[in-house]
């Protein structure tokens, strides 16, 4: 499902590289954790997951797709393929619950009844079927990434990248997040979520990769949060 292949990233020449000659593979339906202190390069991971950045050097494959060779359209369609999820929710703050969902799929275009039966089907999933008429200001921080999450989820993509999806929550919602994106994960979506909440990562006991420098120095199937 996805795979780095020996994937260099500087930023600017003469610098440390953010990522530094990574490979690794990550199968379809896996559960996997990346974590490492700030500047060890797991946020530049997600920025090449998504083509916001072109590595230096190597070749990243996801869905089968060689990114270096999208361009254009074709970039815009690969990310449909991927839902994402960030720390700060990133709700339009003018939209209700059903409208903020909903702006996934008119974004791709997918006609109204598609959208009235989609939408409603999400917000089921993730425990918000009774707020769909809300609007952000209105929810908890927790309903809020739940908000966030189904959007994610509404057109169905195959990968869920989630980038401290717990970093804005306290432990109590953090937990109901992860549990919910375990679930997704069982359903058969492939989950990546970017951490430094120890007690999610030890909680959760799934495939953990710990980043130091831009470097893997650590990959275990059933792993723990090591501190550097």
């Amino acid at each position: 499902m996805i795979t780095l292949d020996d994937v260099v990233m500087v930023y600017e020449k003469g610098t440390q590289p953010a990522i530094d000659h990574v490979s690794l593979n990550i199968e379809k339906g896996e559960f996997v954790f990346v974590v490492g202190n700030s500047g060890s390069g797991k946020t530049t991971m997600v920025e090449l997951l998504l083509k916001e950045l072109n590595p230096t050097s190597g070749s990243i494959y996801v869905n089968g797709k060689e990114l270096n060779r999208l361009h254009g359209n074709s970039i815009a369609k690969y990310r449909r393929g991927i839902g994402v999820v960030f720390q700060d929710f990133r709700l339009l703050k003018d939209r209700n619950v059903y409208e903020n969902v909903a702006f996934a799929q008119r974004v791709i275009e997918k006609p109204n009844r598609v959208i009235k039966k989609r939408v409603p089907e999400v917000l089921t999933l993730v425990g918000l079927a009774d707020k769909y008429r809300s609007y952000p200001r209105e929810l908890s921080g927790g309903e809020q990434q739940r908000v966030a999450l189904a959007r994610a989820l509404v057109n169905r993509p195959n990968i869920l990248l989630a980038d401290e999806p717990t970093g804005n929550l306290d432990p109590r919602n953090s937990e109901e997040i992860m549990r919910l994106l375990e679930e997704i994960n069982m359903r058969g979506t492939t989950v990546l979520v970017v951490t430094h909440n120890r007690e999610i990562v030890n909680m959760m006991k799934k495939r953990v990769i710990r980043l130091r420098k831009g470097v893997i120095v650590s990959d275990e199937k059933e792993g723990g949060y090591i501190e550097d």
